[in-house]
Order: C-alpha cells, then structure tokens, then sequence
C-alpha cells in the first residue's frame, strides 16, 4: 500500500523534526516546511494527504494557508491538521470554520497526536477509496499499485518517471519548473543539474508513444500536462 504523504509546517525547528522522526517510524513520507510561503509552495507542488500545520508562522500565517487550500479545486479536499498554542474556544472555531480537519493546542502528547492522525488518513481511506487513482487523456495512474497504463497497455516505469507523470497529471495546466520537478522526482537533497530532468522527461515521452505531447515544454520554465480543456478546443 501506498505510505501516506504528510506535509508539516512549522516554524519551531525542533518540534519540526520530532513530528517527522515520529512520523517516518510510523510508516509515513513526510516533508517540513519552515514558513508559511514554502508551506504553500510545497502543498501546490507535493499535494499531500495531509498538512499538519502551525497557525503563527512567518511570511504567511496557517490560517491564511487554509483559506488558500480550500479556494483551490486542485488540492481543497486534502486534511489540514492546526496545530498551535492558540487554545481559546474562539480561536478552534475560526479554525474549524476556515476549513481545518482538525485541531490539536500545544503542548499534546506526541501519541496522542499520531492516534488522531491515523484515525483522519483511515476515514479519508474509507470515504474516499478512488482518490488514488488519476485518469485523464487516456491516461491511468494507480498510485496504490503503483502502476500506469495508457489504454489497455501498462508502462514500465522507473521511479522518477512514475513520480514525474503522476505529479503532472494531477494538476494538468500548471507550468512546473525543472526545479519543482527535480524535487518531486529525485529528492530535494539530490545535487543534480537541472536539465537532468530534461532527460527523465525525454524517457517518459518515448515510454507514452502516441501521448507524449500531452506532456508540454513550457519555454523558459519547464513543463506542463496539457489541459484537456485546451484539447477540446483545438
């Protein structure tokens, strides 16, 4: 089965780290950001299963990365977890009430925590078994399985490129720079050029055959799943 992906931001280095060493012995693929601007940028890029998030961050606070979550049809069905020192009855309500899954007041117990995350990422599992499977264009990703088929054929694919395709597909339109993809792909403590992502990209087109022009050069940027929408119109 597919680890379950949990994005935490936070600003408290410390307590950062702990969440993800406690994390990643319970199983899952975890990610720190350190402010609220990396926390959207990493969400956008990585669409997480869940957010565990601090609301008294720098740049920008949790509460507005709420909002931003749930305004956007790309990524507003993922769990957003608040975790803060802010423990007012009126504070969760505003939290409740920007979108939060749920809400959890500093100190807490580190195994108390973990309990609430599975039982969040269990009910997400039960309401909604088909979340990780993508299709679009003739194209079909089981992230469970880990397995890709274009029409009735499977693809042999590496890693990277599974990484690659099904982070594009997701969010088919939106421009990803060769950095972004890099960091999805290879790791974001991976010391590597980035036109070797030019490389991977090249490899999955020749594995999609008749689909390789659904993934799409963006001069100057990087690349882009096409739209279907501006398939249908051409």
């Amino acid at each position: 089965m597919t680890k379950a992906r949990v994005l935490i931001v936070e600003d408290d280095a410390s307590l950062g780290e702990v969440l993800e060493y406690n994390l990643r012995q319970e199983g899952y693929e975890t990610q720190l950001a350190r402010d609220g601007q990396q926390g959207i940028r990493e969400i956008r890029l990585r669409c997480p299963d869940l957010v565990i998030l601090d609301l008294m961050l720098p740049l920008i606070d949790g509460l507005e990365i709420c909002r931003l979550v749930r305004a956007d049809a790309a990524i507003q069905d993922m769990l957003v977890m608040m975790l803060t020192a802010r423990s007012e009855e009126s504070d969760q309500l505003v939290g409740f009430s920007m979108g939060a899954d749920d809400y959890v007041t500093k100190p807490f117990s580190v195994k108390v925590l973990l309990q609430r995350i599975n039982a969040l990422l269990r009910r997400k599992d039960q309401s909604s078994a088909d979340r990780d499977i993508v299709v679009s264009q003739g194209i079909m990703i089981d992230r469970r399985r880990h397995w890709v088929t274009v029409g009735d054929e499977a693809l042999d694919l590496t890693p990277s490129e599974f990484d690659l395709l099904t982070t594009l597909v997701r969010q088919p339109g939106r421009a990803y720079s060769r950095a972004e993809l890099i960091d999805v792909a290879l790791g974001d403590d991976a010391i590597v050029l980035e036109r070797t992502i030019d490389v991977h990209i090249r490899a999955l087109r020749k594995k999609l055959g008749g689909h390789a022009d659904l993934i799409q050069t963006v001069r100057g940027v990087g690349y882009r799943f096409r739209d279907p929408s501006d398939a249908a119109a051409v």
